[in-house]
């Protein structure tokens, strides 16, 4: 019986896609992720491209992507000689590859414009009190939220998952944080 075959699985496989669209990712590499996810052997390429109905230039592609964040991953096959692939399961690990490719291609480059234009406008006394102080603030801003992301970054996993059970229960380590 495929994954596919489950109503569950293929629920998830197709929602997984959509929602992928709304965080900026193909939907065929987050259906391609999803597959890979439930499965419980590595697939080769011609498999996703019968489960998903998906040409085998789109398959090829998207596996390259996932391959290049980290959470798909080439393995061989004894007696096949087709590369086959699996998807990483540990989903802290799938969480944080996540975080660190989209940092790596949106927030770096995004710092780094910030840092650029913010240095320019501390010179340009012509440009509008508000533009200088808003740039340099959301400049300061992802520079905090990446320096702060490096840091969680670094904890144990098990650290993490104690902090975010927390959640909003963390404020009590902090002082003055308690409402009165």
């Amino acid at each position: 019986m495929s994954v596919m075959d489950h109503p569950a699985a293929k629920a998830f496989i197709l929602h997984w896609g959509e929602m992928g669209t709304q965080w900026g990712v193909n939907r065929s590499q987050s259906q391609i992720h999803a597959l890979l996810y439930l499965s419980d052997r590595p697939l080769h390429a011609e498999e996703i491209v019968d489960a998903l109905g998906l040409a085998r230039s789109n398959v090829s592609t998207a596996v390259r992507e996932l391959q290049a964040y980290g959470i798909v991953r080439r393995v061989h096959v004894e007696g096949d000689r087709r590369d086959h692939f699996v998807g990483e399961t540990d989903l802290w690990d799938i969480f944080l590859k996540v975080t660190d490719e989209r940092r790596k291609r949106e927030v770096e480059p995004t710092i780094r414009m910030l840092e650029q234009l913010s240095a320019d406008l501390k010179k340009d006394k012509s440009a509008p009190k508000q533009v200088r102080e808003r740039i340099i603030r959301m400049h300061d801003f992802m520079g905090n939220l990446a320096t702060w992301h490096e840091q969680v970054r670094r904890l144990p996993k098990s650290t993490l998952v104690a902090l975010m059970k927390l959640g909003a229960g963390v404020a009590r380590f902090i002082p003055g944080s308690r409402k009165e």
